[in-house]
């Protein structure tokens, strides 16, 4: 007798699962951040190999891997990719626990790279497919979510676990619960029809990859979209790396007071930020479209003297109160980015554009800005008066670059209600 099929098409199901699966991805991701300085111990490294292993090494397959299997998925069933994705990089993410030399310590992270290139480009694409154009800010600004909770279950449970048992244990802790999403997914969630909230006059047809990449580059609201969310990430991703280390080296907490503060402090408004602005950008884009665009950059002009005030405090409480109010909207580019990207691509498109964005968030953000902090806190060292000051110079640094972000955003805003009246299907040869 078959297998009864338990699969069902359920908008709140794939939402929950899939944000599920990001939050796990992110965990595991960014968990490496609470345990660099166990980390340097181990193995006796300076804050530029941190960098590395936290962020290049990360991101060094995961640029070249994500578009190829992204054209995959266009073709076939792309929850099978996401749960295959997950299982890889949950492994991956123990075996960076069990690792004896830097070396392979980097090939582990290199690992977890690799399964998040297969499991996570499709997510949004099929979050696109559950959800009609008038909700995608709100439901993919959800799906982002995995940002701010896994960076605050990674920070929070990473310390605490490692402070009892360890660091290689917190890594271990990590990888199960991503085992556990991938079962689930596979056989609880049904593939969504393609393009069913989209007027396409070939929702079947794949457009080559060409057609993707010249899209971003034709569109200047994608183009000014695509360079702010590159910048923005890398200062992002730069500044988390090393809050953790900031708090420690500057204000003598432990390992655990570090982890749950910087988890708590950037976690809980990020969540708030990126929710609110998904949000917002639906409702007001109802009467303007210019909201999807002027959203982020209002919020990132705002959040540059605010987190620059924060980092070079030398009280401790305002020193992460302000680093707190800065997060409220320094995050808030990140649904309604990828909602208008999602909006402007066919629905063949999407998995392809959400690889080649992950590939600029991966390697602009996730593997430049972590081994760039990292490099400049080590160039400020002979200069700074302290290694605490020497990264918070350096952090207060990186988040000036916030306003070249918010620049292009204000740019996009210029031609955004035009372009997304555009039709998504690929222009004739």
């Amino acid at each position: 007798m078959p297998a009864p099929n338990l699969r069902r098409l359920s908008p709140a199901l794939a939402l929950t699962l899939l944000a599920g699966i990001g939050i796990i991805g992110f965990t595991d991701r960014i968990i490496m951040n609470v345990l660099v300085e166990p980390v340097k111990a181990e193995f006796g490294l300076s804050d530029t190999e941190i960098g590395l292993v936290n962020g290049l090494a990360f991101a060094l397959l995961n640029i070249i891997l994500g578009l190829v299997v992204a054209r995959v998925a266009e073709r076939s069933r792309r929850l099978t990719l996401v749960a295959i994705g997950t299982f890889f990089w949950s492994l991956a993410t123990a075996a960076t626990g069990m690792a004896q030399s830097f070396v392979q310590l980097l090939l582990a992270r290199i690992g977890v790279g690799v399964g998040e290139a297969v499991g996570l480009p499709a997510t949004g694409s099929v979050i696109a497919d559950y959800f009609p154009p008038s909700r995608r800010a709100t439901a993919l600004s959800i799906l982002n979510l995995s940002a701010p909770i896994g960076a605050l279950l990674g920070a929070l449970g990473g310390s605490i676990i490692a402070a009892r048992w360890g660091w290689q244990y917190a890594l271990y802790a990590a990888a199960v619960p991503g085992l556990i999403l991938a079962v689930l997914l596979h056989v609880f969630l049904e593939e969504p029809p393609r393009g069913q909230h989209d007027t396409v006059v070939d929702a079947d047809a794949v457009p080559p990859m060409r057609a993707v990449l010249m899209r971003y580059w034709q569109r200047r609201t994608m183009r000014h979209m695509l360079i702010g969310n590159a910048i923005a990430s890398m200062i992002g991703f730069g500044l988390n790396a090393f809050v953790a280390s900031w708090l420690a080296r500057r204000f003598g907490f432990s390992l655990v007071e570090a982890g749950a503060t910087s988890g708590l402090v950037a976690s809980l408004p990020a969540a708030f930020s990126i929710t609110a602005a998904g949000w917002l950008g639906d409702r007001w884009g109802r009467t303007s479209k210019r909201a999807y665009a002027l959203i982020p950059a209002i919020s990132m002009l705002v959040a540059t003297p605010v987190y620059i005030l924060g980092v070079t405090n030398g009280n401790a409480f305002w020193a992460v109160t302000l680093i707190g109010i800065a997060a409220l909207v320094q995050y808030s580019y990140m649904g309604t980015t990828f909602a208008v990207f999602h909006n402007m691509l066919h629905p063949r498109m999407r998995a392809t554009g959400s690889a080649f964005t992950g590939l600029v968030y991966s390697l602009v953000g996730g593997g430049f800005g972590p081994l760039l902090m990292g490099a400049l806190s080590d160039g400020l060292q002979g200069i700074a008066p302290t290694p605490g000051h020497a990264l918070a110079w350096a952090m207060a640094g990186a988040a000036t670059l916030y306003l070249w972000a918010s620049l292009h955003y204000f740019l996009a805003a210029r031609h955004i209600e035009a372009e997304l009246a555009l039709p998504t299907d690929p222009e004739p040869a």
